[in-house]
Formats: structure tokens, C-alpha cells, sequence
């Protein structure tokens, strides 16, 4: 199944620095991994935001959800889920 995900990040302006850092390294690699095994097969920055909009091939709904609990910056987003369909119209099957 295909989900559009939307993230936005709020990081809260306090935190230690080495806690950021590490948080992003953390983050960068568990989304590259996921990448090369076809589970993220997109990602976009929203422009001007802190945030970005991807695409997921998950099996359902509960793969989902456990992927994107154990993203290292979870606690710090706010996610938009929705389940994509096939369109008649779309030139790409």
C-alpha cells in the first residue's frame, strides 16, 4: 500500500545542541535505510518549512505506523497520514 505522509518538525529551540545533531544523524540514516529497501521511496522538502512531504510502501497500516513510530524525531512531529489509490486517469500504472 501507498501512504502520503506529511511531517513537520518542531524541535524545541532549547535543546542541547549535541542532542540535535545526534537526533538528525539518527533520523538521516533510519530514512536513508529505508530508502534503499523501497519502504521510502520519496521525499520532499516542503519549501520554507521544516517539514517535508514523502511516500511510503508499506503492507498496511500497522508496518506503517511502526515505521514511522521509530523515526528518532517522532517525538518532535506532527504527521498527516493519507492512504493512496490508483488513479484511472494516471498515465504510469
Amino acid at each position: 500500500m501507498l501512504f502520503a505522509v506529511t511531517m513537520d518538525v518542531a524541535l524545541p529551540h532549547d535543546l542541547d545542541p549535541g542532542v540535535r545533531a545526534d537526533l538528525i544523524a539518527r533520523e538521516k540514516s533510519y530514512c536513508q535505510d529505508l530508502q534503499r529497501e523501497g519502504v521510502w521511496p520519496h521525499i520532499w522538502r516542503r519549501a520554507g518549512q521544516y517539514a517535508n512531504l514523502s511516500v511510503f510502501d508499506a503492507p498496511d497500516n500497522d508496518r506503517l505506523h511502526e515505521i514511522l513510530w521509530n523515526l528518532p524525531l517522532f517525538p518532535y512531529m506532527t504527521i498527516e497520514v493519507t492512504p493512496l489509490a490508483a488513479h484511472p486517469s494516471a498515465l504510469a500504472g
